[in-house]
């Protein structure tokens, strides 16, 4: 990809092309599934009090995603795993007797867009849940429309935390899961006790950024050098490379992301900087990512997330088969694609334990359950309705995945207003 082209149609190099255009195809292919998978369900009137797409035999899910602009980088595996995962339920006899129908909207990575499109899935479509969004700041964009039409979200990138809502459920890490132990990590194994923070220039890397400021200082008795942000799609990252040389950092500690993150790893190479020597530790480079940037441009740099493709246990070992035999061999697996996974099975299990499509039952039904099946090992919901998992920090390798050189012995229960942090 060229570091000027990520904003623009040319910005998707021919991999990710390939992936959209199969993403786009993807949903129609669903409805081919045989009828007499579906075992008969409970009466629609019984499961669906309150207006929402469901019908004797389908039940309607929105999917809400960039698949254009700068941030379709990130987004395109999170709507490919979740089409993934519904296909798999409706393979399995859907949800209460029923075949999941998606209907797809493009946040096109302008936030005003998604609020629209989440109106539209809510009010026209009458979506009994939404599957979508990536950056805080489309979240941010349609939360008051979830919460006006009593809509259900399940999100699914890590973020900074400092929200709880009732219409959605956080299936990606909050910050006390994801930044504090990563810069804990960081600080105990690389000696970091001095930080340049780079970030792009919306909510979730200021907030994510002024947590992490918290923590070095006050916990790590460490000191920020600097603190730079660009905005979305930016590429010119020459001269915050120059105060990076001139402070000299023990850690970069970056939350660039989408399209950026392709200028920002090349420019670091180009400009010298090399990662097997300089501590460089990341909280949005995930394998999606790494497809675009290249595994030379990366590798040596760490990264904090719960998910890594080279997670090796069953559960994983069958996602990926399973995600590559839909999307293509040369597909990869990133953290928040593997979260995004999570988002229609935990609603399966939480429609299964109500009995209802309703989104108040739904939504009553959710706290505690556990998901066995999930790739990344095992979560369950907290009443807070974010997940319970590990932590876990990979080095980039050439190849474009990552080495786990640390997990955290237990699940890490959210906490999305930590004391002192907000």
């Amino acid at each position: 990809m060229a570091d000027d082209d990520h904003g623009s149609d040319r910005g998707l190099h021919s991999p990710l092309r390939r992936k959209l255009l199969m993403g786009l195809a993807a949903a129609p292919a669903l409805s081919l599934l045989p009828r007499s998978a579906f075992a008969a369900g409970p009466a629609t009137s019984a499961v669906n009090s309150t207006g929402l797409a469901v019908t004797d035999t389908e039940v309607t899910c929105g999917i809400l995603h960039s698949i254009t602009g700068t941030m379709a980088i990130s987004e395109t595996g999170a709507q490919q795993a979740e089409k993934l995962a519904i296909e798999q339920i409706n393979a399995s006899g859907g949800i209460l007797g029923r075949k999941i129908k998606i209907i797809q909207e493009d946040g096109a990575s302008d936030w005003p867009t998604f609020a629209e499109k989440a109106k539209k899935l809510l009010v026209n479509d009458h979506c009994a849940a939404v599957m979508g969004c990536w950056t805080s700041a489309s979240r941010k964009a349609v939360l008051p429309v979830f919460e006006q039409y009593n809509g259900l979200l399940y999100y699914p990138t890590f973020y900074e935390g400092l929200e709880q809502s009732k219409n959605v459920f956080y299936t990606g890490q909050e910050a006390t899961q994801q930044i504090l132990a990563g810069l804990d990590w960081v600080h105990k194994e690389k000696g970091g006790d001095s930080f340049f923070f780079v970030g792009s220039d919306y909510i979730w890397p200021r907030t994510s950024n002024k947590i992490a400021r918290k923590h070095v200082e006050n916990v790590l008795k460490g000191k920020v050098v600097g603190e730079e942000y660009f905005p979305l799609g930016h590429t010119q990252f020459n001269s915050v490379i120059n105060k990076i040389k001139l402070t000299k950092p023990k850690v970069i500690f970056t939350d660039v992301v989408g399209g950026s993150n392709v200028a920002f790893y090349k420019q670091l190479k180009a400009a010298g900087i090399d990662l097997s020597k300089q501590v460089l530790i990341t909280i949005s480079v995930t394998e999606d990512e790494i497809d675009g940037i290249g595994g030379d441009n990366i590798a040596g740099a760490f990264a904090c997330m719960k998910y890594f493709q080279s997670i090796e246990n069953d559960n994983n070992k069958k996602f990926v088969a399973d995600f590559k035999k839909m999307w293509g061999d040369k597909t990869v697996i990133g953290d928040v694609t593997q979260a995004a996974y999570l988002g229609p099975y935990l609603w399966k299990m939480a429609c299964e334990k109500a009995g209802s499509f309703d989104v108040d039952k739904v939504v009553a039904a959710s706290p505690d359950l556990e998901f066995k099946g999930a790739p990344e090992g095992y979560v369950k919901i907290d009443p807070n309705h974010h997940l319970w998992s590990k932590t876990r920090v990979g080095k980039a390798k050439t190849d474009g995945q990552f080495e786990i050189v640390y997990e955290s012995p237990e699940l890490i229960k959210p906490d999305p207003f930590p004391k002192g942090y907000q």
